[in-house]
């Protein structure tokens, strides 16, 4: 099981970006998907799960109306569209696979993508 994450890089306040992450060793219909962002200093946060069903998706307040997820079952991909970036959006951000295909799951994440850097100029 392997999860690649990508797409980051470097973006002036207000723009946008769209996060990859790739699969391999299992298959997206069975497990959910979150993203997690880690700054400097600071906690690492989940900001989203993407559920199998979008209806039972969580997205954290502070990106709640500007990201998005989707997902492609041909690619195994899952992305996450940023809109409105913030400076303060700036973080590591990395993927995880839950062990159910829903976000409410008590077990978890069982694996793990590196991370791939967003950074949002002012």
């Amino acid at each position: 099981v392997q999860l690649q994450a990508s797409g980051g890089g470097l973006v002036q306040a207000g723009g946008s970006l769209r996060l990859s992450c790739v699969g391999s060793g299992f298959s997206l219909n069975y497990h959910a998907i979150g993203w997690f962002r880690q700054a400097p200093g600071k906690e690492r946060e989940e900001i989203l799960c993407a559920a199998k069903y979008v209806g039972d998706s969580y997205y954290a307040e502070s990106v709640k109306g500007r990201f998005t997820s989707s997902r492609d079952y041909a690619k195994n991909t899952v992305y996450l569209q940023m809109n409105s970036l913030k400076p303060e959006d700036t973080a590591v951000h990395f993927c995880a696979r839950r062990g159910a295909y829903y976000c409410s799951d008590s077990g978890g994440h069982d694996a793990w993508g590196q991370g791939t850097q967003v950074t949002v100029s002012s």
